[in-house]
């Protein structure tokens, strides 16, 4: 993103001076977001924003229930770090694509999607599939979350095969699904770190700790739960890694997609490069980002950044709120890091 599409956004987005209160009519009233802000919005703004964000991924469609059982916590519950971290779009939406380019560079892994997946064709459902999960297997009850689960396991069960150079590849593999968890988490976090706010050490800890619960009940082994653990992890699988056609392919239609909203080239320009930001520097080096793309990559983190809080004041209420209202705790307790952290297990 050159520096006059970034002024030309800055310019759009500062064109009237009268802040927005959230109406008294959603569930989350008094808390924006999971953390605090001071940045006002005006009306025409909050509906644009609230207008691109349901566009690209439309509430309702995948039949989860975030109401009941009231009571249910879930598989994390509001004393977790999960819960605050999944709660921010701007952190989750960039590191999930972080993640999908760093899961280009694992031969096997990308096996999987490469010869059994719609990709091609259907993205922007893969991507709105795999929101309604981290989504479902985060915010809903328990019973929900177990079924998420199992449906995805049923799905894995049915994906195998060999990779170009004969590898057989299995998608129930537990370590590729620690791979996958892995890369997913870790953009998470660092999206989360860098378009939210810092997270403490012993919180990033915590948060590994807690969300390879959902990577362990779909079958994976040996998952990392600490900043340390998860990168000894890299280190131990980066040998493996590489960046190759297939790689190539799949980052090229991860470039060429349009989600249904205004702006789709720049919007989708603007989280994919912030996207990349967050890439570790080995995998940044291995997918050979040059100097230039990177240089725009920061521009993109820069303007998400600067965007960020601007999200968080018009998502009033996500699934993270009626959450919060099922097991009759104030959404305003998401501004806060908690005291005390759940088992890892």
């Amino acid at each position: 993103m050159g520096r006059a599409r970034v002024a030309g956004l800055r310019r759009r987005l500062s064109l009237s001076h009268e802040p927005w209160v959230p109406s008294a009519s959603g569930p989350d009233v008094t808390a924006p977001g999971p953390a605090k802000t001071d940045v006002a919005l005006t009306p025409w703004l909050a509906r644009l924003i609230r207008g691109w964000v349901l566009r690209a991924f439309p509430r309702g469609k995948s039949q989860i229930d975030y109401d009941t059982p009231v009571g249910d916590v879930g598989l994390f519950g509001p004393d977790s770090v999960t819960w605050r971290i999944h709660a921010d779009f701007p952190g989750m939406l960039s590191g999930g694509l972080s993640a999908l380019a760093l899961q280009t560079l694992h031969p096997r892994a990308l096996a999987g999607v490469y010869d059994h997946s719609n990709f091609r064709e259907d993205l922007v459902g893969r991507l709105r599939r795999t929101t309604a999960f981290v989504a479902g297997t985060t915010y809903a009850g328990h019973a929900q979350a177990q079924a998420l689960i199992a449906h995805v396991r049923r799905i894995h069960g049915q994906v195998r095969g060999h990779t170009e150079d004969g590898q057989p590849y299995a998608a129930d593999d537990p370590d590729l699904l620690t791979w996958v968890h892995v890369t997913e988490a870790h953009g998470f976090l660092r999206g989360y770190a860098r378009y939210c706010r810092p997270v403490p050490p012993a919180l990033a800890d915590a948060y590994y700790a807690e969300a390879r619960r959902v990577a362990i009940a779909l079958g994976a082994h040996e998952v990392p739960g600490s900043v340390a653990e998860v990168e000894a992890y890299f280190a131990r699988v980066l040998p493996q890694l590489r960046c190759d056609a297939r790689s190539r392919e799949v980052l090229q239609v991860l470039a060429r997609i349009r989600l249904p909203v205004p702006l789709p080239g720049l919007s989708r320009d603007l989280f994919l490069g912030a996207g990349l930001a967050l890439l570790p520097d080995w995998a940044t080096a291995l997918l050979g980002r040059t100097r230039l793309q990177r240089w725009g990559d920061r521009q993109c983190a820069r303007v998400l950044a600067w965007l960020a809080p601007m999200f968080r004041l018009a998502l009033v209420d996500g699934t993270y709120a009626l959450a919060c209202r099922r097991v009759g705790r104030p959404v305003q307790a998401m501004y806060d890091w908690p005291e005390q952290h759940p088992p890892s297990r």
